[in-house]
């Protein structure tokens, strides 16, 4: 006796199906979020310039993820939206390596992580400069396991997920 699938238990037997990528990279790019808020708020550990950096990126792809989602059903629509969220993962995976590279003495990180020169200045500007200056270097990683700092963590999750997103914008959603 032939045995018959649902179209939901084929699309599951047959592998994911690219209809449902931008909703698993939408989720789990929020999931990279609350990570962050987690370790922020729940760890004491504050951000500094470049991780909020990435973070703007995350939310970048979480927009993008979200249009892919509307346009799941038209497979043109959401393998364009799909290849844009795909960008926006490697940009934070840019970002990602450049903030290692700056915790690791490579290169030089911005103004914004280290601070301006402060040669010339008077008392008072000084002083603005001390008040307006980061709380949290960007050269000094707030956490580090086996080695790796959280910005290199997160260069590894944002290329799997850029990988995985122009993956399935690659992809024919199975009948």
């Amino acid at each position: 006796m032939a045995r018959t699938y649902s179209s939901f238990q084929h699309r599951r037997a047959a592998g994911i199906d690219p209809r449902d990528v931008p909703w698993i990279v939408t989720l789990l790019a929020f999931a990279a979020l609350c990570v962050a808020w987690l370790a922020q708020y729940g760890g004491g550990l504050a951000p500094c310039e470049l991780c909020y950096w990435a973070r703007y990126g995350y939310w970048a792809a979480i927009a993008l993820g979200l249009v892919a989602i509307f346009f799941s059903r038209r497979p043109k629509a959401r393998k364009f939206w799909l290849y844009l969220t795909g960008v926006a993962f490697l940009c934070i995976v840019g970002i990602s390596i450049f903030h290692v590279g700056v915790e690791h003495g490579w290169w030089q990180g911005t103004a914004a992580c280290t601070g301006a020169s402060t040669a010339g200045m008077t008392t008072e500007e000084l002083t603005q400069a001390i008040m307006n200056a980061p709380v949290t270097r960007c050269d000094e990683p707030a956490f580090e396991f086996l080695g790796i700092s959280m910005a290199g963590y997160d260069a590894i999750y944002a290329a799997i997920l850029a990988w995985f997103t122009l993956w399935g914008a690659t992809r024919r959603a199975h009948r």
